[in-house]
């Protein structure tokens, strides 16, 4: 991985280089409020954005809290989500959480990433999402592309992406917490993609262990 020197010199150039946080940049899949940020985070898991959207549009006609949700059966939620996948699951998860979200905290959403995490069907990046975009709270949510990017450039040395947000929050500067996640996503989206790396163009190719490795000439 990289020293702490270098870990913020890419954070300094990417702050430079992407655009970060925009006017526009809404929480997950635009929703008002955290019940419903909570509700289409969990639904875009394993789903395209436009199919998030359909179910969490066809849902939200249906029920927008808690205690209107748990008045639909599972069949109902499964019928509406049906498609962002994973529906029945998803449904299962959607009513757990909405009875331990009026059970232990009266239907309101906590603000802390271990009240989030207690909850049925809210992992780490779910619980990032909303703590970012509804409460203001500076994290660095990782997503695929913030996976993908860090584990990369070597920022983090991580398998999974709960383990690349833990190693985050203990070596990314303090000052990158509050716009890093856009910083990561853009890269990751613009240039540090998938499957074709624009490695020449890239602001912190010089850091990059990926880069570094790459451009190895072979036995």
């Amino acid at each position: 991985m990289l020293g702490e020197d270098e870990v913020e010199e890419v954070f300094r150039r990417l702050s430079q280089a992407m655009p970060g946080r925009t006017r526009g940049a809404k929480g997950p899949k635009g929703q008002p409020d955290a019940f419903r940020s909570c509700i289409a985070c969990m639904l875009s898991a394993q789903s395209l954005d436009r199919n998030t959207a359909a179910a969490t549009k066809a849902l939200f006609r249906l029920a927008r809290t808690p205690r209107t949700m748990l008045k639909l059966d599972d069949a109902a939620i499964a019928a509406a989500i049906k498609p962002a996948g994973l529906y029945n699951m998803k449904a299962r998860n959607i009513r757990a959480f909405c009875a331990a979200l009026l059970d232990r905290h009266g239907g309101v959403v906590p603000d802390t990433r271990g009240g989030l995490m207690a909850l049925p069907g809210i992992g780490r990046k779910c619980a990032d999402i909303v703590l970012q975009f509804t409460f203001g709270t500076d994290t660095i949510a990782v997503d695929t592309h913030v996976h993908r990017v860090c584990n990369r450039i070597g920022l983090t040395n991580a398998r999974t992406a709960d383990k690349t947000a833990g190693q985050l929050e203990a070596r990314a500067p303090a000052w990158a917490f509050h716009e890093g996640h856009f910083w990561l996503i853009q890269l990751g989206k613009r240039i540090c993609k998938a499957r074709s790396p624009q490695c020449p163009v890239c602001p912190v190719n010089d850091l990059c262990e990926f880069y570094a490795a790459a451009a190895r000439p072979t036995a």
